[in-house]
């Protein structure tokens, strides 16, 4: 059980009886959390953020929370790097120099307004970055952990990788994606060599549906194989 995060959990339901969870679907502290938040709030509302929207290797873990939690509410938007993306036309996105550009603290005011809920939930753990460390240390709750200002609240925050992933093995929940075979779970990288391609292995329809929406994946792919040759060639040598 990871006592600390119910702490906050808790502390946070005696302000609430609702909350808004970021979601990455297949993403081990997404999925811990859940498991979490469900029994204690009346009302989840689960948000993905998409790069390519649906993808089934990212539905998979969709279609798993509704059946296992079945009064979530589940909402896909894009990704808010995605409008760069089509603002600049990078990746082979069609381009729109009008695009509006949105950061994650637009998005995440704008979805508590329409859907009328105070508190948001985010996996960020101190554990994932220096600047995560320092903005998580700076919330004075004692628990570093909840953001009264913002109503933004971490419960994860002073966890490692391998204790949220302790959890979900305790608790025999869905198992994250796993495609660097580190551990990690990332979600849609789309320029990450080694997501694109475990989806050319894995999932040949989203990367097929990858390819068409981003067009210069391809190259990245590419790239990373003649790399690896040459590498293999010098070992050669």
């Amino acid at each position: 059980m990871l006592e600390r995060a119910v702490q906050v959990i808790e502390e946070v339901r005696r302000h609430t009886d609702s909350v808004l969870l970021w979601h990455s679907l297949s993403g081990k502290d997404s999925i811990a959390l859940l498991d979490l938040l469900y029994p204690r709030f009346r009302r989840v509302a689960c948000l993905f953020q998409y790069m390519v929207k649906g993808l089934e290797s990212e539905l998979v873990y969709a279609d798993y929370a509704n059946r296992k939690y079945p009064n979530i509410e589940f909402y896909q938007v894009p990704h808010f790097v995605l409008f760069t993306y089509i603002k600049t036309g990078c990746m082979g996105v069609e381009k729109d120099k009008e695009q509006r550009l949105y950061e994650m603290n637009d998005m995440n005011r704008m979805v508590k307004e329409r859907l009328g809920i105070e508190w948001a939930c985010f996996g960020f753990k101190q554990s994932d970055s220096f600047n995560r460390k320092l903005t998580l240390r700076s919330y004075k709750d004692g628990m570093e952990a909840i953001c009264w200002r913002t109503r933004n609240f971490y419960p994860l925050s002073t966890y490692q990788n391998k204790d949220v992933l302790r959890y979900i093995r305790d608790n025999n929940l869905k198992q994250p994606t796993n495609y660097d075979g580190k551990g990690q779970s990332s979600g849609c990288v789309v320029n990450d060599p080694a997501y694109l391609e475990w989806l050319r292995d894995n999932w040949p329809n989203d990367y097929r549906k990858m390819r068409q929406a981003m067009p210069k994946t391809k190259f990245i792919i590419r790239l990373n194989e003649n790399k690896q040759q040459r590498e293999d060639g010098d070992w050669a040598e």
